[in-house]
């Protein structure tokens, strides 16, 4: 998979209503459904890290400030110098929301139950999380997760990509 691909597959993530743009209320609900889905209250400490965080994303990534994101607009964002400075804090929160025993790992449950929260397609689900289970101990580590992500969004190639193409078998 090429990174153009890889953009366009996370930009249509992003974009729930499908209207070709991410708007502000769109990005911003992120944390919120998934603190509701993974049980956090609505005044987790987490669940404020997490809305700040996604929030200064929007505001870099909204170029012309209009409180939309076009697919132009997001594909001259994406890359690693976003992805280091706003984007890892961001995908950061949702991951600690997720680690609901706070170790530093997702659990199969709790990685799918914080893709689901995100619009993952479910049906992959199994391999997405095969594919980040690198050392198969049936846990994903933050840093690895957060790696994976880095290297599907700047170069279109990782155990992530594959795992889009993968068979279901949930």
């Amino acid at each position: 998979m090429d990174t153009i691909t890889a953009k366009r597959h996370i930009f249509s993530m992003l974009d729930v209503d499908g209207d070709g743009v991410i708007s502000r209320q769109e990005y911003l609900a992120r944390p919120e459904r998934a603190a509701q889905a993974l049980g956090r209250d609505g005044e987790d400490p987490l669940l404020s890290l997490a809305r700040t965080a996604h929030d200064r994303v929007f505001a870099s990534m909204d170029a012309d400030q209009d409180g939309r994101v076009t697919f132009a607009e997001y594909e001259a964002w994406a890359g690693e110098e976003a992805f280091d400075e706003v984007c890892r804090p961001a995908l950061g929160s949702l991951f600690d929301l997720a680690d609901t025993d706070g170790d530093g790992h997702l659990d199969r449950t709790e990685f799918t139950r914080l893709r689901h929260a995100l619009g993952n397609p479910a049906d992959n689900a199994r391999a997405a999380f095969d594919a980040l289970d690198e050392d198969g101990d049936g846990r994903i580590d933050r840093d690895a997760y957060l790696a994976q992500i880095r290297s599907f969004v700047t170069e279109g190639a990782s155990p992530m990509a594959r795992a889009l193409h993968a068979p279901a078998h949930n």
